[in-house]
């Protein structure tokens, strides 16, 4: 058996030492961890109350579950409608008239806008005529529409693309006018045309304003979408919701209300990432 100097044994301080290593250890671990999970707390803690309440609220009776399902039997509906091959077929056909009358609006908009805000003379002429037509309610135009294209996919597709291109056409007009006046004239000074200058200068600078129009119009065309197939359609999510009211189905009803919510919050995500990608060259700038 061997005996420890004085030299090889552990000093109080070298043990308090140590204990306070393993104390400050722990809380930074913990903040490390906090960092990684808070971006995910933040941007879900809300939605997950919100559907607790929605969960609870029924089964304690403090709202008529007649009238609002459990949020987990509402899912359960859902799934068991999707699993059927019900589901995706209205999902498809409200997708496909969103789809072609946001796309209208975006090749008919964006053209008009950046004519518009580059040419100040034409835009003179042209801005009392299109805030008169922005300013017409689009439901009171449905009837109009009926008229001309009938019941069916024109109509949807007509009174969709009214909603959309405005705000389309407004973030372009701006995003246009926002270009930085001292770059414009530095480009025409070492003699670059007009093309070039709106390529390199301007339509970097307008994205920002094009794609904030744009998320506008998605949601806007949601919006629109549901009032047109529960007025002039026999499918779609707008058609299931009314027939489901009809038929007192109040779980398929809330089924398709979160589909439709899901699909503006896809959309949204989208153009999101496409803001990002084409305004990339801002993080090179501003690191």
């Amino acid at each position: 058996m061997t005996l420890q100097t004085a030299e090889t044994l552990p000093t109080a301080e070298q043990r308090l030492g140590g204990s306070r290593f393993e104390q400050s250890a722990t809380p930074s671990r913990i903040q490390a961890l906090w960092r990684n999970v808070e971006p995910l707390v933040r941007n879900t803690a809300a939605i997950a109350a919100f559907l607790l309440l929605w969960e609870l609220a029924p089964r304690l009776g403090l709202i008529n579950r007649t009238f609002l399902p459990p949020f987990s039997e509402i899912i359960v509906k859902g799934v068991e409608y999707a699993l059927a091959g019900k589901l995706l077929p209205q999902v498809l056909v409200s997708v496909g008239r969103a789809a072609g009358g946001f796309g209208l609006g975006i090749v008919t908009a964006i053209p008009l806008g950046v004519l518009l805000g580059w040419y100040r003379p034409l835009e003179a002429y042209f801005n009392p005529l299109l805030q008169l037509l922005r300013q017409t309610n689009p439901v009171s135009l449905f009837p109009a529409f009926i008229l001309f294209f009938g019941i069916g996919y024109a109509t949807n597709i007509a009174i969709i693309y009214w909603v959309v291109v405005w705000p389309i056409l407004l973030g372009t007009v701006n995003g246009v006018r926002q270009a930085d006046p001292a770059l414009i004239k530095y480009a025409r000074s070492v003699g670059l045309p007009d093309w070039r200058i709106f390529i390199k200068v301007v339509a970097p600078s307008a994205a920002p304003s094009v794609i904030t129009g744009m998320r506008l119009a998605a949601t806007y065309s949601f919006l629109m979408l549901v009032v047109s197939e529960m007025v002039g359609a026999s499918s779609g999510l707008g058609y299931l919701i009314v027939n489901a009211q009809y038929l007192m189905s109040i779980h398929l009803l809330y089924v398709g209300v979160i589909v439709l919510a899901l699909l503006g919050i896809a959309s949204n995500w989208g153009l999101v990432a496409l803001e990002r990608r084409l305004t990339a060259w801002k993080q090179d700038i501003n690191p």
